[in-house]
């Protein structure tokens, strides 16, 4: 039997997973970790490289073991992970400098473009789909401004399931759907677009191979070997960005289709062709799809999936001791109590993300409104169903500014990641839109699109297209209960009013942005 790997670096923690090639996941190991800000630096999420590949390593072993598999019953590996972290390295090959996600130290970097390279981020956007809110060049540029030390030793760039990868393989390459969120990328020719990085004073030869999904790169190296417990045999193929590999694990791959995947991060996502151009008012980003020829528009909501984390570890102890007691995860617990309260969580109206403003985004201070004294009808249940209205409500209004400028109807959403494991959750979002929700039945579609597209290098699968409509298997479809759906386009409206109303009171200083794009 042969079986395929996939190694999945998300925000909030790294996980190795094992498939077998009829789809069916085996066993999976995952550890969470943190992506801490860098001493001095304001805004900086550093990715510590050497401790995280320890992790990455002990993922790996740990899936092996748990499998019951040696490191030579795995075929072929891929890696995906979070979009916009990058990694730089010397001429060697080793790393110098690496950023996780949401990294925004540079903010004086995109002032300075904005201004001093004037109508360049409309330029850049126009053929990449990225502006410079999480995009790479201000974060090189920040780097020769402040470290110009480590900036002369540069010599290459990846993203960071590249980096997972020329760490088993030595060879460090990217595909379109990760390298594209850099910005220096052009949608059309799925390729880099050098000339941006040369335009505003940075080094034009750093940038890799550039290889389509499922391409093979190398093998295992000896020393990955030794770290690991994977075989010297076992091929590594290039992955892709963890939202559209989870596209092709969700049967994602044709034009029009249309999926919400809800992790650390929720992204709502629409599948378009690669000739279809970004819209004028910068308000979604579009990448790369991993499948040729398509790009997906893309609405995010922040830190979804963290704040639940958040909301449980600080203050739900009493849930996590009577879900212990009674042998189920605290989130089912949590659902269980939060189905009694009514549409709208009496009113309670959390402040967290924002909707996709991609040319100028930032975010209010976190908060929940209209909270009661009455313990009746504000506590934890009703707040907890509170976070998860909103997450389906901001989900919503992206898909809307989505369908504005692509023209895509959309009547059915494919939800996945950890958020679609919640029966209440599935049902509040197609509540929410309106739309049917469908659940594949394997939920980590982005680890099962790593295992498609290591499948593909190895030859198992003809291509990504075909074994992702083969492989995909529905589990449970919600239909939107229509009553609902339209208390909540008044919910929608109000939450948008108040959101607004929170954003002045940063605006004036009077409270603190929970994050904020750099140069803004």
């Amino acid at each position: 039997m042969k079986y395929l790997m996939a190694i999945d670096a998300g925000t909030g923690s790294i996980r190795a997973v094992i498939f077998d090639t009829k789809g069916n996941q085996i066993s999976m190991s995952q550890t969470e970790w943190m992506h801490l800000e860098e001493e001095g630096v304001a805004n900086s999420m550093r990715f510590d490289y050497d401790k995280n590949w320890s992790l990455a390593c002990g993922c790996i072993e740990e899936s092996l073991k748990l499998a019951n598999l040696k490191g030579d019953d795995i075929v072929a590996l891929s890696a995906t992970s979070m979009r916009e972290g990058i990694v730089l390295y010397d001429k060697e090959g080793k790393e110098l400098w690496a950023v996780a996600n949401v990294d925004a130290r540079a903010a004086k970097e995109v002032q300075y473009l904005k201004e001093n390279c004037v109508g360049v981020e409309e330029e850049f956007y126009a053929l990449s789909g990225q502006t410079f809110a999480l995009g790479a060049l201000p974060r090189i540029l920040w780097l020769k401004n402040n470290k110009p030390e480590i900036y002369e030793k540069v010599a290459k760039i990846s993203m960071i399931g590249d980096w997972l990868l020329a760490r088993l393989s030595g060879v460090i390459a990217t595909d379109p759907s990760n390298a594209g969120t850099t910005g220096i990328f052009s949608l059309e020719k799925r390729d880099w677009h050098v000339a941006m990085a040369k335009k505003v004073g940075l080094k034009d030869d750093i940038f890799p191979p550039c290889y389509e999904v499922g391409t093979i790169i190398g093998n295992v190296t000896q020393v990955a070997s030794n770290e690991t417990g994977l075989s010297i045999d076992t091929k590594v193929v290039m992955g892709g960005g963890d939202v559209q590999l989870g596209s092709a694990g969700l049967g994602m791959v044709e034009e029009g289709q249309v999926a919400i995947l809800g992790g650390s991060f929720w992204q709502q996502i629409v599948n378009i062709k690669s000739n279809v151009k970004p819209p004028k008012d910068m308000g979604i980003r579009v990448n790369p799809h991993v499948v040729a020829g398509l790009s997906q528009a893309e609405g995010i909501t922040f830190f979804s999936g963290l704040v639940m984390r958040w909301f449980r570890d600080a203050f739900c102890e009493a849930e996590k001791s009577e879900a212990k007691d009674l042998g189920i995860d605290v989130y089912t617990l949590l659902e269980k109590k939060a189905s009694k309260v009514p549409v709208g969580s009496h009113g309670i109206m959390p402040i967290f993300s924002d909707t996709m403003k991609y040319a100028k985004w930032y975010h209010a201070a976190p908060s929940f409104l209209n909270l009661s004294l009455d313990p009746e009808v504000c506590n934890r249940s009703s707040m907890f169903k509170a976070l998860q209205e909103n997450a389906c409500i901001v989900s919503c209004i992206n898909l809307d500014k989505i369908k504005d400028f692509t023209g895509v109807k959309v009547d059915e959403i494919v939800f996945a990641s950890g958020a679609s494991k919640g029966a209440l959750w599935s049902q509040t979002l197609a509540d929410v839109t309106g739309c049917r929700v469908k659940i594949p039945k394997v939920t980590e579609a982005t680890a099962l699109g790593g295992a498609i597209a290591a499948g593909v290098g190895a030859g198992i699968y003809s291509s990504l297209v075909d074994a992702s409509k083969s492989l995909v298997v529905w589990d449970k479809v919600y239909e939107p209960n229509m009553q609902n759906y339209k208390l909540y386009e008044e919910i929608k409206i109000q939450w948008q009013k108040a959101y607004e109303m929170q954003l002045k009171l940063v605006d004036a200083n009077i409270t603190t942005s929970m994050w904020k794009a750099p140069g803004l």
